[in-house]
Parts: C-alpha cells; structure tokens; sequence
C-alpha cells in the first residue's frame, strides 16, 4: 500500500525547488534527498508526497508557510533541537521554506514510498 499523497507533480521538491533538494538514491520503496537552504533563502512552494525520517547535519530557525502564506511552523518557537539528530515527518503539503537564523538547514531526508517490506531488487 502506498502512502504516496496526491498533489501535481510539478510541486514535487526535485521539480519545484531543484536548487535546495538533491537526489541521493531513489527506488521503488525509498527516495533520499540532501536538501541545503542557506541562511536567508526562501525555498520556492513545493511538496513532500511522502512521510519521512530526518536527519539533521545543520540547523537554522526556519518558517514554514503553506500556498496562501499562512504560517505552519516558526521553529523559533520551538527550540533548537541538536544537529545529529533524527526526527520524523509525514508528508507534506505544498509550503515554502524560509530559513530566518545564521547558518545554513541542512537535512538528509529518507522518504517511504511504498509501506512494503520487501527487498528492492537492486539491493544487497
């Protein structure tokens, strides 16, 4: 069963936002991206059409705004977690990205594509 959300394709992150999401491996069960924003950009309104286990090489306070604008996430006013970090996400809609602190997000993302268990055929 997938867990694939339905939103056009051309929101997808490597399509939508290609300058701040690079492909590292992609199969039929997983996808991982190393997204970068430096500090002061605005990542362009795109999607993450599956759930995904995060893991934090550098952190930066960022705001998280859905397609009309309205805030979603202020991480500032969560508190800074620790770099080194693994954290969980599910899918998310589409939203731009704007990182508001010093340094530069970067964070390597393994997005489940499909809720099987079986082996890719390419693996191992």
């Amino acid at each position: 069963m997938s867990k694939e959300r339905e939103w056009p394709d051309d929101l997808d992150a490597l399509q939508a936002a290609p300058r701040h999401h690079t492909l590292l491996f992609e199969n039929e069960v997983v996808r991982v991206l190393d997204t970068t924003v430096l500090a002061g950009e605005t990542v362009p309104l795109h999607t993450h059409r599956w759930p995904a286990a995060l893991y934090i090489l550098g952190w930066s306070h960022f705001v998280r705004r859905d397609g009309d604008g309205s805030t979603m996430v202020d991480s500032r006013l969560a508190g800074k977690p620790s770099e080194g970090i693994a954290l969980w996400s599910g899918a998310l809609p589409p939203h731009t990205l704007e990182n508001v602190g010093g340094s530069e997000l970067r964070v390597i993302s393994v997005e489940l594509k499909s809720a099987g268990v079986s082996v890719p055929s390419e693996c191992c």
